[in-house]
């Protein structure tokens, strides 16, 4: 389903996921974080690390984040949680110019909604070179620790940010995620993955119709969507 592109003069604010969106997942950051996820759960509740993988998993599944399972069930303080998972090492991602030039060109505002923290979304853009491209970065704190897809904190968001979501565009990687933007009235864009568990048809969300635009790469695809644009 590769439909024509949205008019970058019809939207007022672009919303990016970031992991997996901003940056190839062939970068793998989230092996990283996956990994001290299960060695912070086996430090907090000194048990084997096998034990604390399944134990963070099972908090995945029905909770939406480990972290949300933590808080929910355990009374985990979450800042010490998300300073140790996304202590991570950045590098595997490679700098971007042609992304940081097509945001430049991008019309609208540009804000980053993601499950992670806004230190990580800090440290990732920095790494690809398009911090200060962003009017907001809305993570898993100012959600109130309730991760994507519940859709509070897209409420949250478009009341914070005052987006009229008919003139707004929400971009991910993760299919599902887009299903209350679309409910909001958001135009939806997903960037393919070969991620299962990511795919359209996938997280209760039906076979795709929460998805109005799909494309393979984002990078290529602003850069074409804003060619010409000063």
């Amino acid at each position: 389903m590769t439909l024509p592109h949205p008019s970058p003069g019809d939207i007022d604010v672009w919303i990016f996921d970031l992991d997996n969106t901003l940056y190839p997942a062939s970068c793998n950051l989230f092996a990283q974080v996956d990994r001290r996820i299960g060695e912070f759960i086996a430090g907090h509740f000194g048990i084997p690390y096998e034990e604390a993988r399944a134990m963070q998993k099972r908090f995945f599944r029905e909770h939406g984040t480990t972290l949300r399972g933590l808080m929910v069930e355990h009374d985990v303080d979450p800042v010490p949680f998300l300073d140790y998972v996304h202590d991570i090492d950045v590098t595997p991602v490679a700098p971007s110019p042609v992304l940081a030039a097509a945001l430049d060109r991008l019309p609208g505002r540009k804000i980053i909604y993601t499950n992670g923290s806004v230190q990580h979304a800090a440290n990732v853009t920095a790494r690809l070179g398009i911090a200060g491209r962003f009017d907001a970065v809305f993570g898993i704190v100012e959600a109130g620790y309730i991760p994507k897809p519940d859709p509070r904190p897209y409420d949250m968001l478009v009341a914070q940010e005052a987006i009229d979501p008919s003139r707004a565009v929400m971009v991910e990687d993760i299919a599902r995620n887009l299903a209350p933007a679309h409910a909001l009235g958001m135009k939806t864009v997903w960037v393919k993955t070969e991620a299962d568990w990511a795919r359209p048809d996938r997280g209760g969300v039906g076979t795709g119709s929460h998805i109005d635009y799909e494309v393979d790469d984002l990078v290529a695809w602003l850069d074409g969507l804003t060619r010409g644009m000063t």
